[in-house]
C-alpha cells in the first residue's frame, strides 16, 4: 500500500504479523486526521452506546471495508496510522508537532484486563526503546561498558529521549512521546496507546521545543517512517500482552537500564505527589528510580517522596551525572 506522500506501508505484511496475536485486528492508514487517539476513543464510545442501545453487529457489517476491516464502532483491536495529525495531542493538553513523511504517529487500541495498570506507560516506553535501540546504553549490549554511540533512554513517565554517549538527563533531547487513554469495553478496558516518534528532521521553532529535538535518522541515516512502524508494532503488541499478565514487574529491570532521571536533580510538580503536604509547591530533590508500581522516587532533605503523575523537569545541574 502506497499513499499520495509516496510512503509504502506494507500493511498486508504487517497485518499477517500482528493478527495471530490480535484476533479481529483492523489496520488503517489515513493521509490526515485530527488525532488517532481521539478517533479510536470515539469509536469505542459509540460501540459502548450501541451495545446498550442498538445492534452493534449490524453496524459492523455496514461499515467494514474489504481491506483489513475498517470499523466505525468497535472494541476490537485496531492499529490506526496517520501520515499527518492536524491536532495531535500530548500529555496535559499539549500539542504534538508532526509532519507527513518525517513523523510516525499512530494509535493502537487493545482490550486489556491487567490486575494493576500502574507503570503501564513505562512498560510501553521500554518496548519501544528496546525495539528501536536493542543495545541500549552499552555499545556492546552491556551497561557495564561505556557507551560509544547515542542511545535511547526513557524520561519518566512517558517520553523517549536520545542520549549522547555517557550523557546525563540534562543533555538528552526528546525523540518521542506516549499518550495512553482507556475506556470501558465490556468486562475489560480498551487501552488506546498513542505514539509519536520523530523520524526525520522537522522545521520547528526551537522556542516551542522545551526538551530539545532528536530524530531516529541520527541513529540510522536510511530510516523511513513505515520502516519504524514495522520495527515497533509487534514488540509493542507483545509488551501490552505481557503487561496484562505480569504488570510492571515484568519490565522493571529493563526500565531501570534506560531511566535517564536516576541520579539527577529534578523538580516534581505538585499535582502528582502522593504527599498532600507538598501539594502547594512540589519538591526539588534527586531521582532514585521508581517504585514497584512505577511511581518516581525523589530523595529530598527529609526523606523519600513518590510522584505518581504529573510533570518532572530536570534541573540544570545533574546530581550524580548518570552515565552508562
Amino acid at each position: 500500500m502506497s499513499t499520495d506522500n509516496g510512503l509504502h506501508w506494507n500493511v498486508e505484511q504487517l497485518y499477517h504479523k500482528l493478527a495471530p496475536r490480535l484476533p479481529n485486528l483492523s489496520i488503517e492508514v489515513v493521509s490526515e486526521i485530527p488525532s488517532t487517539n481521539t478517533a479510536l476513543l470515539e469509536r469505542a464510545r459509540v460501540a459502548t452506546r450501541l451495545t446498550t442501545e442498538g445492534d452493534l453487529a449490524q453496524v459492523r457489517r455496514s461499515t467494514e471495508s474489504q481491506a483489513f476491516g475498517r470499523r466505525n464502532a468497535d472494541h476490537q483491536p485496531c492499529l490506526l496510522v496517520a501520515e499527518h495529525q492536524t491536532q495531535g495531542r500530548g500529555r496535559q493538553g499539549r500539542v504534538w508537532q508532526s509532519e507527513a513523511v518525517a513523523s510516525l504517529t499512530f494509535s493502537l487500541a487493545v482490550p486489556l484486563a491487567p490486575v494493576d495498570w500502574s507503570g503501564f506507560s513505562l512498560a510501553v516506553g521500554v518496548a519501544l526503546a528496546d525495539a528501536l535501540d536493542p543495545l541500549g546504553c552499552g555499545a556492546s549490549g552491556s551497561t557495564d561498558e561505556p557507551s560509544t554511540a547515542p542511545w535511547i533512554g526513557i524520561k519518566w513517565p512517558n517520553d523517549l529521549w536520545l542520549m549522547p554517549p555517557n550523557g546525563t538527563a540534562d543533555s538528552g533531547r526528546k525523540l518521542g512521546g506516549l499518550l495512553i487513554e482507556t475506556v470501558p469495553a465490556g468486562a475489560m478496558r480498551l487501552a488506546v496507546v498513542g505514539i509519536g516518534l520523530n523520524v526525520l528532521p522537522l522545521a520547528l521553532d526551537p522556542a516551542q521545543v522545551a526538551s530539545g529535538f532528536a530524530c531516529l535518522q541520527e541513529l540510522d541515516p536510511d530510516v523511513t517512517v513505515p520502516q519504524v512502524l514495522a520495527q515497533v508494532a509487534l514488540p509493542l503488541v507483545e509488551a501490552l500482552q505481557r503487561f496484562e499478565r505480569e504488570g510492571f514487574a515484568g519490565f522493571a529491570d529493563r526500565f531501570a537500564a534506560r531511566d535517564v532521571l536516576r541520579g539527577c536533580a529534578v523538580h516534581a510538580g505538585a499535582a502528582g505527589l502522593s504527599d498532600p503536604l507538598r501539594a502547594a509547591t512540589g519538591v526539588n530533590g534527586v531521582a532514585e528510580g521508581v517504585s514497584g508500581s512505577g511511581a518516581l522516587r525523589v530523595r529530598v532533605l527529609d526523606g523519600l517522596r513518590e510522584v505518581i503523575s504529573g510533570e518532572v523537569s530536570v534541573r540544570l545541574q545533574s546530581a550524580a551525572g548518570r552515565a552508562c
